[in-house]
């Protein structure tokens, strides 16, 4: 994979919002921007909405317990999601996604620049060991700014290589609802994700990992 990171499509010193033009119509949505009446599966900073075959993780971290992304399986590729709090006129993506350029750079991967239906976004070449065996994923990275919150998400499997699962899982990222919330947060903080208040009757019937 040819590596284009030094060279920014869109000019990173634009720190303007980034995201496809009909995102208040088409998502992702502010929780301002729902429709109320669907079934929507509260998480807390995010809320996904069921639909069939979809299976949903919650990713916890080992030392606090805290759930620190949502893993969406569907379609043949898994989506992962993470909302952020931002500030009301500027965006965030223009700067995380150069820090994730050099992050992946650093595990001794490739990127390439593209543009995608949210706008700017990562493919990336992750090196990754399977059965001790050396190799590597593919993934995009990509990534939304909205009204006070920025939403990143990671996408592998068919959704990388395939338009089809593409087109399927980029409807999904497009069908999450962001809750920011009121409460004040600094740029960049994780807005809080919970467990379903009651994922027994939770129709996704989510897993903690």
């Amino acid at each position: 994979m040819s590596d284009t990171a030094n060279g920014p499509i869109d000019g990173a010193v634009d720190q303007g919002k980034s995201g496809p033009a009909d995102r208040e119509t088409a998502g992702p949505f502010d929780d301002s921007e729902a429709n109320a009446v669907r079934p929507y599966v509260d998480l807390g900073g995010v809320k996904i909405l069921p639909r069939a075959d979809l299976h949903l993780r919650l990713e916890v971290e080992e030392g606090s317990q805290r759930v620190v992304a949502v893993g969406l399986d569907f379609a043949g590729s898994t989506l992962q999601v993470q909302p952020f709090a931002a500030p009301r006129s500027s965006g965030l993506w223009h700067e995380i996604r150069e820090q994730i350029v050099d992050q992946i750079h650093k595990q001794g991967g490739t990127t390439k620049l593209t543009v995608g239906p949210f706008g700017p976004e990562i493919l990336a070449e992750i090196p990754a060991s399977t059965g001790g065996q050396a190799g590597a994923r593919l993934a995009r990275f990509v990534g939304v700014d909205g009204p006070r919150w920025f939403l990143r998400g990671v996408i592998s499997g068919e959704g990388v290589v395939d338009a089809d699962a593409a087109a399927k899982i980029e409807d999904l990222f497009r069908s999450v609802v962001v809750v920011r919330g009121t409460t004040p947060m600094p740029p960049r903080d994780l807005i809080p994700l919970h467990m379903p208040a009651n994922p027994g009757a939770d129709p996704l019937d989510p897993t903690v990992i």
